[in-house]
This record gives C-alpha cells, structure tokens and sequence, in this order.
C-alpha cells in the first residue's frame, strides 16, 4: 500500500505549499512511504481527473491539492490529515493497517506465606530461655553452674 499526495508544484498560494510540505514532512518523520503526485506536470492529466473524481471538494468545485489517498481509497484533505495527525490517528486516516497492540505482561501472583508463629520460650526455673538453645546445653549449663557453686564451697583449703 501506497500513499498517494496529490500536490501542486506551480500553486501560487503560500497556503497550498505549505500544506503539502507538512504532508509530507510528517509522512518522512513517521517512515511513513508515500509518492507525491504532481497534478500539473505534463503527462498527469489522468492522475488529475482522478484525483477530482475521487476526493470531495469543500469549498470549490473540484476539490484542491492537497489531497491523499491510500492506492485508490480516498482518505482526506489537509485538514483531515492534520486532524488526524494531532489526535495520534494518522494510521486510521491513511487507512493502513494497525500494528498490533502490545501485549501487557502477565505479572505472576505471589501469595504471602502465612507467618510462623513461634511459641513462648520455655520457662526453667522460673526465668525464660532462650528457645534456640537445646536441652542438651541446658544441662551443660547446669552442670557447670552446679560445679562452680561446689569449687566455692570447698575454700577452707
């Protein structure tokens, strides 16, 4: 698919040229292919008559350059295009085909785990402990507490 800019290369309207220069200053920017009819060259008497056969004219009787179709399907004039162009719809208005939509990431749900909830420390005589010390070195414990109190004992010596 083609873009076709039917323009004016002897129009004496500032107006006319700049629009058909930002037709296709925009087209250029967007990588967008087109081929830029000149309607009043020698030899283009039948792009001519088809471009008034087949776009709607305004405020004229046949309808002026600028003026764009996609291959043989009318798309607009300039102000359709420049409409177009402000609303981020140009893709629509040259009624070419849309790239896809992105697809959105699927974001993995992470359930939380459910807290640990730990039991009080054990209570020997009658003070806590600590819960990562085992039984094993609570009797350790002990017996070095209970071998300490027996060396203070035996002093008289």
């Amino acid at each position: 698919m083609v873009i076709k800019v039917y323009t004016s290369g002897i129009s004496g309207n500032k107006e006319v040229k700049k629009r058909q220069q930002r037709i296709m200053m925009i087209l250029e920017s967007k990588n967008i292919d087109y081929e830029a009819i000149d309607i009043t060259e020698p030899g283009k008497e039948l792009d001519k008559q088809f471009m008034q056969d087949n776009a709607k004219a305004k405020d004229s009787k046949h309808p002026l350059p600028p003026q764009i179709f996609n291959e043989d399907d009318y798309c607009g004039d300039y102000e359709g295009f420049d409409l177009a162009n402000e609303n981020d719809e140009l893709e629509i208005f040259l009624k070419l085909p849309l790239p896809p939509s992105p697809v959105a990431p699927v974001i993995p749900t992470v359930e939380e785990p459910e807290p640990i909830i730990e039991p009080p420390p054990p209570v020997v005589n009658g003070r806590e402990t600590d819960s990562s010390i085992n039984d094993e070195e609570m009797d350790e414990g002990n017996e070095e507490q209970n071998g300490e109190e027996n060396d203070m004992g035996d002093g008289d010596e």
